[in-house]
């Protein structure tokens, strides 16, 4: 039992882990002669107290993991704030550059119900007449679900990232236009990097919050140019915004072409302007980012957290109505050989939407792989100091292979009666110095 314990206890709180049969075994190496000495240490599946080995499920999601969901959040902030005042990699001068925060929407595909605000802040009425609170079930879904728009709200979604990419392109004009250079000429001069995540709107469309930053011609290890200003930035966005567009596909003879919403909101960091007129500092942007990086549909409409087989699972689901319409078109847009290459059907769970949750530009700060792969090899240094007469030469053969996932129901039960092992608890031992 206490050895169950401790393997339970290193999972960290993950409670869908993936289980893996196999042996790996650590042999002592000559450096000089390269021959093969003792066995050092050898780990086999069907010696381990669960019958198969146990590692972390590193599922984004809260709600199919929260202790691995709150690890990606932590290095989500991480990543967003060393893009705004430097480390792991990035100098500390990006917080002397500009940078905003934007928030994209998605266009109005019917009225929905909603929570209306007059110039003052004092919340109004629905146009169905009722004053809703902010918790209400009905909030975003139609008011008359016969005449929304379900089919132009799924393609939105599906051109979502395409849209974004388009944007990008279109800022990089628009800021060179207003620096008086050629598109030629700006990466001379300076780069645009930033940082974006995807969150759902109540009412089943994505819709993006981003912190753009203009750098110099090398990024953000060298300082823009002079005439770089938050106002500049904001300018540009909003203009490349009005700009951009993806032209859609023809069904029954209507066209679709995808636009931004008119609900476009940029607000220089650092302002006190944002939350409520709290500042917005690097950690504020940073949390508020990082809070959605681990939500999808399921957490704003109600859907699914998971692919679907078959259409008929829905009939057996407890989702709200607005959403099953939202899945089911999706479905049946999947169907159409025209939209084949959007693969509606394995993305109808997300409403279409089947980009990245969170994206970065290459030179924004460092990465999700780097931030994980700094975390291993802190752990694995960790572990190596604990065994004795570890050599500096090994060789380690090892075959593993998927046994399943999840733990059974005496192993949850246990589980969940524990506090995870010192150091496993959401890394919290590994320290934001490990990567600077």
């Amino acid at each position: 039992m206490a050895a169950l314990v401790r393997q339970l206890r290193g999972l960290g709180g993950c409670t869908r882990p993936v289980r893996l049969d196999g042996h790996r075994t650590e042999y002592e190496l000559d450096s000089g002669t390269g021959e093969i000495g003792r066995v050092l240490h050898r780990l086999d599946s069907t010696t381990l107290p669960a019958g198969s080995l146990l590692i972390r499920c590193n599922n984004r999601r809260a709600t199919r993991c929260e202790a691995c969901a709150e690890v990606y959040r932590r290095d989500t902030y991480h990543l967003i704030t060393a893009g705004l005042r430097g480390g792991k990699g990035t100098p500390e001068t990006v917080g002397a550059h500009p940078r905003v925060f934007a928030t994209f929407t998605a266009p109005g595909f019917g009225p929905v119900h909603n929570r209306p605000t007059d110039r003052l802040g004092t919340i109004r009425p629905c146009r169905c007449g009722v004053l809703h609170h902010q918790e209400d079930d009905a909030l975003g879904t139609p008011l008359d679900p016969d005449t929304y728009d379900y089919e132009s709200a799924v393609l939105w979604n599906a051109h979502a990232g395409m849209l974004w990419r388009r944007f990008s392109i279109y800022l990089r004009r628009e800021v060179a236009k207003r620096a008086g250079l050629t598109q030629r000429e700006f990466p001379d001069f300076a780069r645009i990097s930033f940082a974006k995540v995807a969150e759902y709107q109540k009412r089943g469309v994505v819709h993006f919050h981003a912190v753009i930053r203009i750098d110099g011609p090398e990024g953000g290890h060298r300082a823009p140019p002079p005439w770089a200003t938050p106002e500049l930035l904001t300018d540009a966005i909003r203009a490349a915004a009005t700009k951009a567009r993806v032209v859609g596909p023809v069904l029954d003879g209507r066209e679709h072409t995808f636009v931004f919403g008119r609900q476009l909101d940029v607000r220089a960091i650092r302002s006190s302007h944002f939350d409520g007129g709290q500042e917005l500092t690097e950690r504020a942007v940073a949390a508020y980012i990082a809070k959605y990086a681990t939500k999808g549909a399921e957490t704003a409409t109600g859907t699914l957290d998971r692919p679907l087989k078959f259409l008929a699972e829905l009939a057996q689901l407890d989702i709200t109505e607005h959403a099953r319409r939202l899945v089911r078109t999706a479905w049946a847009l999947g169907a159409r050989k025209e939209l084949e290459s959007l693969r509606l059907r394995a993305w109808a769970h997300m409403l279409g939407f089947r980009g990245h949750f969170s994206t970065k530009s290459r030179r924004y700060s460092t990465t999700l792989g780097a931030l994980r792969t700094a975390r291993a090899e802190w752990r694995r240094a960790q572990a190596a100091a604990a065994v004795e007469g570890q050599t500096d030469t090994t060789l380690v053969l090892s075959h593993w292979v998927f046994a399943g996932t999840g733990l059974s129901s005496a192993e949850a039960w246990l589980a969940a009666s524990l506090e995870p092992a010192p150091g496993t608890e959401g890394e919290l031992t590994w320290t934001a110095a490990a990567t600077n």
